[in-house]
């Protein structure tokens, strides 16, 4: 039965620099108990097809016109009172940004049971119980305690979960999630979509999945509908659109995944960017990024098209059929999840210097510790301590790049930021260039300063608004008196040409960028003053995948050209695969497992890590059902207050007694490799990616 229909959806914004639009002809069906994928780059209008069926997008300066049918009836007709019965109720949305979405100044509880009061109340202590009981299905620790905090005490993830909750709070007919996963580590990411599998089961809901997790796609999804430039571009089951993609735009899209079983060559990425929603394009919007365009295409707008006869796969596109079979059979192959061919040797993975010669050290961190001071009020004296960072160990060569994963609240960016000094450590120590940094004054550290650069996680929210991109890569220039006016400019002018930017943005403020572009700016920020190791915290989470290929990309260039050295943070573990040499895996502030790539991928020798692996989401639907899950026990530990013995037994599959008494060290299990486990050898759990060989 259908639930949705979506027919000639179109939505265009009036803007004093003339219309957007934003939508164009747009249509789409959903039954019960179907889940259908919307997936393309940031922009293409996505969001606003899905807001703009449920009301979100009215007001002066905007046109909708189409229709959208839920059962029955035209949302897009309903007036405000009747949708807002609806919304909440028997439809619901997870927004992208909780943040925004919930009131900073009312607690959670709160505003889950007023969610449910509003359409339906049991009383107070069920609908309390009943917002606390899905406060902790959706991955929340201590849920009963969690539901009097504020969304500022809360980081990115848990706000997210918290969004969840409230979402299916009311058990909706259809579910509309926007990047409802894209601020989650993938062990919580599995969680949810494990969440959303049985609100689909268990009361045959339909869901729209808004994306750019490819992999998260071919897991949960029945159809997809890719869009670009406000139109859709192909559509079909999930299986056909993987196994056989038809728009050149869709092969660009697959092309740029970094999966865990591709080689550590560079990525394929889509080339440009694409086209400002201001502009007026004639044909195709593609067309000016496509490899295979036709003339047509620049003047005629392609009709959907039937990719096989009888088949409800369908593209937008002027290449011939056959054409299309035969370049669509050559890229799947090119970017097929095989083997990870190559080996990852020394040489190949461009490391620098003798791995026994200590001179060839950049970074050395021993004995690593860093306490948070805990108390109640501002004015409160401190009642303890939370140790985000505990003891923890590893060096870092020159050329290198080490990646640290793990979940969120594991300490990776804390553990970053003290390595840059952003944060003062509680103790241990930091040798970078041979020099101890650790105890360095404010003042001695500004020599040290200028080789330590950072790239933060929020390409918007890093950059001043109110400078020009050309005084915000000068700045640190300035701060250590680089040159006169004339050579930082030609500094600056020269940097953006690295990073792939126009010299002419020099004068262009960020809102005129998009996020990739801004990513780039503080990726230039950092290169000014020819660092010699960087700190990436994040840099490419917030990224659609076919700007983190070229972020990625550059990144892999700017270390072979400059010879820069990378501290890499992320919880992306195709990422990690694709652009680190070794791994470095924590659990609760400390490091449970530490190897080299192929160590950590091929055969992790620490249940934490085989966990976090087995949680990968594969962009194959045809593997992603033959991914094999290891369920971690128990909610994550309070890290104020852990346990003793091992830190991870609580949710260990594979606990033993021991582990519950003793602390484990952290010792080598052969070639280099450490584990932090009392049974590294008999416990073994080897996970390795679906399809590929041992």
């Amino acid at each position: 039965m259908t639930l949705l229909c979506v027919e000639s959806l179109r939505v265009q914004f009036r803007t004093e620099d003339g219309n957007v639009s934003a939508v164009n002809d747009v249509s789409f069906s959903l039954d019960r108990g179907q889940v259908l994928g919307i997936v393309g780059e940031s922009g293409s209008g996505k969001s606003v097809t899905c807001r703009a069926i449920l009301g979100l997008e009215r007001g002066q300066g905007i046109d909708i016109s189409g229709k959208a049918l839920f059962k029955g009836n035209d949302l897009l007709k309903m007036k405000e009172g009747d949708l807002r019965d609806i919304r909440g109720r028997d439809v619901a949305m997870i927004f992208q940004d909780p943040m925004s979405a919930m009131n900073p100044v009312r607690s959670v509880g709160s505003q889950l049971v007023e969610a449910i009061r509003i359409h339906g109340s049991s009383g107070r202590r069920v609908d309390w119980k009943r917002a606390r009981d899905l406060l902790g299905d959706v991955g929340i620790p201590n849920p009963g305690g969690r539901m009097s905090s504020y969304p500022g005490e809360m980081s990115g993830g848990m706000r997210q979960r918290v969004m969840i909750a409230m979402a299916l709070l009311n058990k909706p007919d259809l579910l509309i999630a926007d990047e409802p996963t894209t601020a989650l580590d993938v062990t919580t990411q599995a969680q949810v979509l494990d969440l959303l599998r049985d609100l689909r089961r268990d009361i045959d809901a339909a869901i729209i999945l808004i994306t750019h997790d490819l992999g998260v796609v071919a897991e949960l999804c029945d159809e997809v509908l890719v869009m670009y430039g406000g139109r859709g571009v192909e559509t079909g089951p999930v299986a056909d659109i993987f196994s056989e993609p038809s728009h050149p735009y869709t092969w660009g899209l697959l092309a740029s995944l970094p999966t865990m079983n591709r080689d550590q060559s560079r990525i394929r990425s889509i080339p440009g960017s694409p086209p400002s929603p201001l502009a007026t394009i004639s044909g195709c919007a593609f067309h000016s990024r496509c490899e295979s365009a036709l003339p047509i295409c620049q003047s005629v707008v392609p009709e959907f098209s039937l990719v096989r006869p009888g088949q409800p796969h369908a593209a937008a596109c002027h290449l011939p059929t056959e054409e299309r079979h035969a370049e669509a059979a050559s890229r799947v192959a090119s970017f097929a999840t095989a083997g990870a061919g190559g080996s990852l040797t020394r040489d190949g993975l461009g490391l620098m210097g003798s791995p026994d010669d200590p001179s060839e050290f950049l970074v050395r961190v021993s004995g690593l510790t860093k306490e948070f001071p805990i108390g109640r009020g501002a004015l409160a004296k401190t009642t303890g301590f939370l140790r985000a960072v505990s003891d923890v160990t590893f060096d870092i060569r020159k050329g290198q790049t080490v990646a640290v994963v793990g979940e969120s609240g594991c300490g990776k960016s804390t553990l970053a930021r003290c390595v840059a000094r952003l944060i003062e450590p509680t103790a241990g120590h930091i040798e970078f260039q041979g020099r101890d940094i650790s105890s360095l004054s404010r003042a001695q550290m500004e020599s040290v300063r200028r080789d330590v650069m950072v790239v933060f996680q929020d390409p918007y929210g890093s950059l001043d608004p109110r400078m020009r991109v050309g005084e915000i890569i000068a700045e640190p220039l300035h701060n250590y008196a680089f040159g006169d006016r004339r050579q930082i400019r030609e500094r600056v002018q020269q940097i953006l040409e690295i990073v792939g930017l126009n010299p002419e943005h020099f004068n262009r403020f960020p809102h005129e960028f998009s996020g990739g572009q801004r990513q780039r700016v503080g990726i230039a920020r950092a290169l000014a003053l020819n660092p010699k190791l960087v700190v990436c915290d994040e840099p490419v989470s917030a990224l659609d995948v076919s700007v983190q290929a070229q972020i990625l990309n550059l990144l892999a260039d700017l270390r072979d050209e400059l010879g820069l050295t990378y501290l890499f943070i992320s919880h992306n573990l195709d990422v990690v695969r694709h652009v680190a040499d070794r791994v470095l895996v924590m659990y609760l502030g400390q490091i449970v497992e530490e190897g080299t790539v192929e160590q950590i991928f091929a055969s992790p020798s620490h249940p934490y890590t085989a966990a976090l692996l087995s949680a990968v989401p594969i962009p194959d639907p045809s593997l992603a059902k033959q991914r094999r899950l290891i369920a971690l026990k128990g909610e994550i530990p309070n890290p104020a207050n852990p346990p003793t013995g091992c830190t991870f037994h609580t949710r260990c599959p594979v606990s033993q007694p021991v582990c519950a008494a003793i602390q484990p060290a952290l010792i080598d299990v052969g070639s280099g490799q450490l584990s932090r486990c009392h049974f590294p050898q008999d416990v073994l759990i080897s996970v390795r990616p679906v399809g590929e060989s041992a």
